[in-house]
């Protein structure tokens, strides 16, 4: 079967599109055809090396979905020929992977394979970020940045859906439409504007009561500014850098509240995965979630799709197809 995988850690030249074995299903796991793939940030990390999360060579990609093509021992929760999309298991970048059984969410009828391969990661991103991380409701005000990205405009609806004031911050125009489309109440364009200062304009000196932010780096600072006395700064990524260590004491400011929270300990059982994937796929069929994909590349131009997304040229969702 033909894979991407990398062989030391680097940028796109990294990516060698290869013909490897199609691996074997093991006891609890489950092989799956693969039909669809999404490409997240996460991608790019490990392909530069920031969490080595397996022994190289390595196969790209923890998203995609597919059709069940046989199962290993003890698994009861799929069958072969099922439908299925998976969130956060390494090897997808490939035209079958290995998936542990109980990360599998069997597909809607109306859900198709491309859009079932886009929605797992981001979207149950969104949902623990907005229902567990810091469950907002009505009267909260919520910072999101990089809302035109796939996560944004997900968390941007989600949000808006329990309730809550959404801030928006994107970097040109056309970004801006796609933010307020989502339902953004205000949006900030930050290439020309400050966004510390139209937030503290916004709430009239006083902060928002969360900010999930995605970029790292270029942001930490001014979003711990952003924040109200005793609110939440919601580290969920880092596409400008690593944070760099800081003073603890910078948090007594205004007695504020720093988490990093991972994707794996907000979906670590079955349950979990099947309620936040349940949650999404009923708001999407019901058409309460609007999302789409808007960039499809072939496999083999993984590592095209991979710098249009670092180099923040996409909007919603990229995916590639094997």
């Amino acid at each position: 079967m033909k894979a991407i995988r990398i062989h030391a850690y680097g940028g796109p030249e990294a990516l060698k599109d290869e013909d490897v074995p199609v691996p074997v299903a093991g006891k609890g796991e489950a092989l799956v055809k693969i039909a669809a793939i999404g490409v997240n940030f996460i991608d790019i990390y490990d392909r530069a090396g920031v969490y080595k999360a397996a022994p190289l060579p390595l196969t790209l990609g923890r998203e995609a979905a597919g059709t069940v093509s046989s199962v290993g021992e003890g698994v009861s929760e799929v069958k072969v020929g099922d439908r299925v999309a998976y969130p956060l298991s390494l090897g997808s970048y490939a035209e079958y992977a290995v998936v542990p059984a109980w990360k599998l969410v069997k597909l809607p009828d109306n859900i198709d394979f491309k859009l079932g391969a886009a929605i797992p990661l981001q979207g149950m991103t969104a949902h623990y970020l907005t229902h567990s991380t810091f469950p907002l409701g009505a009267g909260h005000k919520a910072l999101v940045h990089a809302g035109a990205g796939g996560v944004g405009l997900l968390l941007t609806q989600v949000a808006k859906k329990l309730g809550a004031t959404v801030y928006a911050t994107v970097g040109n125009e056309a970004k801006a439409e796609l933010a307020r489309g989502a339902g953004a109440d205000e949006v900030i364009i930050y290439s020309r504007q400050d966004f510390e200062a139209e937030v503290k304009r916004l709430t009239s000196g006083r902060g928002v009561d969360v900010v999930y932010d995605s970029v790292g780096k270029d942001t930490f600072d001014k979003s711990l500014n952003s924040l109200r006395p005793r609110g939440y700064l919601v580290l969920y990524g880092q596409s400008s850098g690593v944070v760099p260590p800081i003073d603890a004491n910078i948090l007594a400011k205004a007695s504020v509240f720093l988490t990093r929270p991972s994707f794996t300990a907000y979906s670590a059982t079955r349950d979990e995965v099947l309620s936040r994937a349940g949650d999404l796929f009923r708001w999407i069929g019901s058409g309460e979630l609007k999302f789409k994909v808007d960039h499809v590349f072939p496999l083999a131009e993984a590592a095209r799709a991979q710098e249009e997304l670092a180099a923040r040229r996409t909007t919603g969702k990229v995916v590639l197809i094997p």
